[in-house]
Order: C-alpha cells, then structure tokens, then sequence
C-alpha cells in the first residue's frame, strides 16, 4: 500500500534532519494518512478511502464527498477515486 492520499495525491516528500551542529542526514517526510469511511449522498453509499487529514478537511470544506470529487482534477485521484466521480457523473446525467 503506497503512502498517498486518494483524493489529493499528497505523498512522501524528502528532506534533511539537520542537528545541532548543522549535519545534514535524509529523512522522509510522511503524509498524515487516515482510514475514513465517507459517505456519497448522490450514489447512496459509503466508501472506505485512505486520505490524508489535510484532506478530509478539503472534503468537509468543499461541502462532502461530491462535490470534493466534481471539483477535484483527474491526475490527483486515485483509480478508486475516479470510479467514483465516473459513477457520480453517469448518476448526475441521469
């Protein structure tokens, strides 16, 4: 399992520990990642995504799940994301 939010793509990123002498070592920064279950009000489901925190507050300020993934681009989403806004789309057409 990568270490990538589904919803907005934000993954490892790399650094360097630096001490107190200035000696700089690498280290990895890891996204703060969480199992969540969110519900779509237009399909009628929930579905369980691993997204990071700073992402679940994007879902909540953009008004839910839906209108999160209307918005979002399609390179950010994972594939399980974009079966999703796919299915969204079909349901809203309809």
């Amino acid at each position: 399992m990568s270490r990538v939010c589904e919803l907005t793509g934000k993954g490892v990123q790399v650094g360097h520990k630096v001490s107190h002498s200035n000696h700089k070592t690498k280290r990895r920064f890891l996204p703060n990642l969480v199992n969540v279950t969110l519900t779509s009000d237009a399909l009628g489901r929930s579905v369980r995504l691993r997204i990071s925190a700073n992402g679940l507050r994007s879902v909540e300020h953009r008004g839910g799940l839906d209108a999160f993934l209307l918005k979002a681009a399609d390179c950010e989403l994972s594939s399980t994301a974009l079966d999703l806004k796919r299915d969204l789309q079909k349901k809203l057409a309809a």
